[in-house]
């Protein structure tokens, strides 16, 4: 397996702590995309595997952008649970990270 560069090891950092958000017991996902909270952490395991694997394809690129949009399901989810602050430095880092920022 390849060991994944620095910034793709960043991101899957930042996808951890992502995912850590994401699983705290008083997050109220009616506003976003997914149907729970394990619906949504498999979607973040998912985007984490070829991450973690070294490589960052273009669908996952693609659905990071997603993601971290502006009205996308983890902006509802922060907006809806408290924790949009974090959710702003945590989308920076990926826009940065992806050379969108």
């Amino acid at each position: 397996m390849t060991q994944p560069g620095p910034a793709l090891a960043e991101m899957a950092t930042t996808l951890r702590e992502v995912s850590w958000w994401v699983a705290q017991p008083s997050n109220d996902f009616a506003w976003s995309s997914w149907e729970d909270v394990t619906e949504a952490l498999a979607e973040m395991e998912a985007i984490l595997i070829p991450i973690e694997a070294g490589q960052l394809p273009d669908d996952i690129r693609l659905l990071l952008r997603v993601l971290f949009a502006p009205t996308g399901p983890l902006q509802e989810l922060s907006l809806s649970s408290g924790w949009a602050s974090q959710f702003l430095a945590l989308a920076d880092r990926v826009d940065r990270l992806l050379g969108d920022g």
